[in-house]
């Protein structure tokens, strides 16, 4: 064996190799959730469409809006900005990061995450058309409410950056340190466009259902051109 064979995950742009029965677990669990968000989707959906949600809108908007405060306020419109405004820097700096580590197939991946996930949500807004709700704090914005933009991007870029990441780290406590943080950002994300009361909590969930069909279909697609790359070599 090379001296250098056991290092090749902590190389830029190496990945760790799978074994197969891992890899068709992977596979075959990326597709049963994608397919399990796109049917929790479409039942959502219809939920809200024919009315049956907005008992559970309203309760969980008043329930959440008990606790406003002015300090609190202010951090809620710190962390919706890591939803968008920052959510944008993050990828740029990402990006950068990527392309001067040499890992320029997750910087495809980072590339293809973004536009997807523009493209999901300007698509699923214009086709449901679903008006916001009055805001609690600030201005209602222009675009339609369902799904959040937010919660859909975040979920997207924030869960593609820690698989990134984790996939090219060794110890599995620090790849759980990783996706602990992505994920309380993601909730907190979510939780901050119904404190300020621009969105409803169905879109909230939505926008993670959403993101979640997709990202879990990247995935998908990911390992089964790798098991082939794998099987031609």
């Amino acid at each position: 064996m090379p001296a250098n064979a056991s290092n090749n995950s902590e190389l830029p742009g190496i990945e760790r190799d799978e074994p197969a029965p891992s890899m068709r677990a992977a596979i075959l669990g990326s597709l049963a959730a994608a397919v399990l968000a796109l049917l929790l989707f479409s039942w959502l959906a219809e939920e809200v469409f024919e009315g049956g949600a907005m008992r559970f809108d309203d309760a969980v908007r008043a329930w959440i809006h008990q606790f406003a405060s002015p300090s609190l306020t202010g951090a809620m419109v710190v962390i919706s900005a890591l939803g968008s405004q920052v959510l944008a820097v993050a990828v740029i700096i990402a990006f950068v990061i990527f392309l001067r580590l040499r890992w320029r197939r997750a910087a495809i991946w980072l590339l293809l995450t973004v536009a997807a996930g523009l493209v999901l949500e300007l698509t699923l807004k214009y086709a449901f058309h679903r008006p916001r709700p009055t805001p609690f704090f600030g201005a209602v914005p222009h675009t339609y409410s369902f799904p959040s933009g937010h919660s859909l991007m975040s979920f997207c870029i924030y869960g593609v950056l820690a698989g990134l990441l984790s996939h090219r780290l060794r110890s599995a406590a620090v790849r759980i340190m990783v996706w602990i943080p992505a994920a309380v950002l993601v909730a907190a994300i979510g939780v901050s466009r119904i404190y300020l009361g621009v969105h409803y909590p169905s879109d909230v969930i939505a926008g993670y259902l959403a993101a979640a069909v997709w990202v879990s279909a990247l995935l998908a697609a990911d390992r089964v051109r790798k098991r082939k790359r794998r099987s031609a070599g």
